[in-house]
């Protein structure tokens, strides 16, 4: 069993405008509304890859009862945990004339320590195999919290954490089976400059040393991601593809490693199908995710050459 966890989630809203200007009244599209936050965007990739995964979150207001609505109507296992304030908003506009798309991401509503230690209750009662801690911490929840959740809920399950700053470090601290940092949260693991290829491999190197990850995939984006584990280094390069939106890409990555993970693959073929994954999010429109014959045909695109590189080794 797959369980996501958010403790930030949002409703993402997104509209297009033929132009953006400051000072203007901008007519919009009318509007759509997603689904968002990491774990919960982790288990709507899973979905679309074929797969199933539940999702924890917190649920708050109006805004919060949207978002269960939403996820009810994608058919995604939902298990809000409630705290009293409103869930928060994202808006994103796509300027027509350009092609430009402008993110304006909101703070989270606080959410009381008490209140959040409900999360850990619900993923203890689902009891997963595979943990998934995704995306930001709100503000009032302790930036050690997912250390906690790995410390407390999450004996039998194996975790991957992609998160960013303090609540990240803190996770890793508690060790996990897998983390998916780029470049800048590499960086900020290692707490020094990271830039060059060995420079990445020794900090991925140190995280596996030091027994915060077993497997550490480093995702850099279009050039694909270093795969790190005890004394295998590899690196996996991403196929070539037209980019529309670079918006959920790192979710579709997890989601493609987790869903791999689960089926028993080997965990470097997991990387490898989670790089494919988030290739073809990118190939997507907007907030869409990753779709499963794009994700397919990426994959088989990536051992074809593979194959050709060995034989010409």
């Amino acid at each position: 069993m797959i369980v996501t966890v958010t403790l930030n989630p949002a409703v993402d809203k997104s509209a297009s405008v033929h132009q953006v200007q400051p000072d203007r009244k901008l007519r919009c599209s009318a509007p759509s509304h997603e689904p968002g936050g990491g774990g919960i965007n982790v288990a709507r990739a899973v979905k679309k890859l074929g797969g199933k995964a539940a999702t924890v979150w917190m649920k708050g207001g109006p805004t919060g009862e949207r978002l269960r609505k939403l996820l009810e109507a994608e058919q995604i296992d939902s298990y809000p945990v409630p705290f009293a304030k409103d869930t928060r908003q994202n808006l994103t506009v796509f300027e027509d004339t350009t092609g430009r798309q402008y993110r304006f991401t909101m703070p989270g509503p606080e959410v009381k320590e008490d209140e959040a230690a409900g999360v850990i209750e619900q993923i203890k009662s689902l009891n997963p195999d595979f943990l998934v801690l995704s995306g930001s911490l709100p503000p009032g929840v302790p930036r050690d919290f997912y250390a906690r959740i790995v410390k407390e809920s999450a004996s039998s399950a194996k975790v991957i954490i992609d998160s960013s700053g303090d609540p990240l470090l803190h996770g890793l601290r508690a060790g996990v089976f897998l983390t998916k940092p780029n470049l800048t949260e590499l960086r900020h693991i290692a707490g020094e400059t990271v830039e060059s290829d060995s420079q990445i491999k020794h900090a991925a190197q140190a995280i596996v040393r030091e027994g915060q990850a077993d497997i550490v995939a480093v995702s850099l984006g279009s050039a694909g991601a270093f795969y790190v584990e005890d004394e295998c280094i590899d690196r996996i390069y991403a196929p070539t593809v037209t980019i529309k939106s670079k918006v959920g890409a790192g979710d579709s990555m997890v989601a493609g490693i987790v869903l791999k993970l689960e089926e028993n693959w080997q965990p470097k073929d997991a990387v490898r199908y989670g790089v494919a994954a988030g290739a073809a999010a990118v190939m997507t429109p907007g907030t869409e995710l990753c779709r499963f014959q794009d994700t397919e045909h990426l994959f088989d695109q990536m051992k074809i050459e593979e194959e050709l590189y060995l034989a010409r080794r």
